[in-house]
């Protein structure tokens, strides 16, 4: 999906930069919020941390070396009052499974094919920050998100959604109108088919 030549060599650093401002975030969550609609129109703020937390399941899987595709990423049974500890747990494994230099290079396997690691981990760098703004947008935007995260997820997104129009087939809806001027955020959210929640 992505030109070796077009992206970091290294991904991991701001892997772990956007793990830390997911945790930040998903820590100011109160049970009373998790039933709030999402930018993801799909998910409520509950559905979201499932999605979260079950996609870094299986990013620290493939980590390690094995099969992304046949993990467990369910995520029933969580209290809660429990994401944040959840979080935590989770995201310290995906660190750790991708902490080896070999990581990078060897061929992984994720969702949309084989792939040298680093460009899935590129990949999901991507997706975790934009599911950060997500909930960021529900819960209010208590927090002031990490632009750099963004201006690089977004050269991402452009690179791999290159087609601004996209049917079922893609996981992310048509490019939406963004008003002249806005943040690498709310560029990224719009080039990925989301639209800012309404705060009347």
């Amino acid at each position: 999906m992505n030109s070796p030549d077009s992206r970091p060599a290294d991904p991991r650093p701001l892997y772990a930069r956007a793990t830390e401002q997911a945790a930040a975030l998903i820590a100011t969550v109160r049970p009373e919020q998790l039933t709030a609609p999402t930018p993801c129109t799909e998910f409520d703020v509950r559905a979201l941390l499932g999605h979260v937390v079950g996609s870094s399941r299986r990013i620290a899987v493939i980590g390690a070396g094995g099969d992304g595709l046949a993990v467990d990423t369910s995520t029933d049974g969580v209290p809660d009052d429990g994401w944040s500890a959840v979080y935590e747990e989770v995201r310290t494994r995906v660190l750790e499974a991708w902490a080896s230099e070999e990581r990078m290079a060897a061929t992984v396997r994720a969702p949309w094919g084989e792939v040298p690691g680093s460009a899935a981990l590129t990949g999901y760098v991507m997706e975790l920050v934009t599911h950060t703004w997500d909930l960021n947008e529900a819960l209010g935007r208590p927090m002031a998100l990490d632009a750099e995260l963004a201006e690089f997820s977004l050269a991402n997104a452009r690179r791999v959604l290159a087609e601004p129009e996209r049917d079922a087939r893609v996981p992310f809806g048509s490019a939406q109108p963004v008003a002249e001027g806005a943040g690498a955020y709310e560029q990224l959210a719009a080039w990925l088919g989301r639209r800012p929640l309404s705060r009347a």
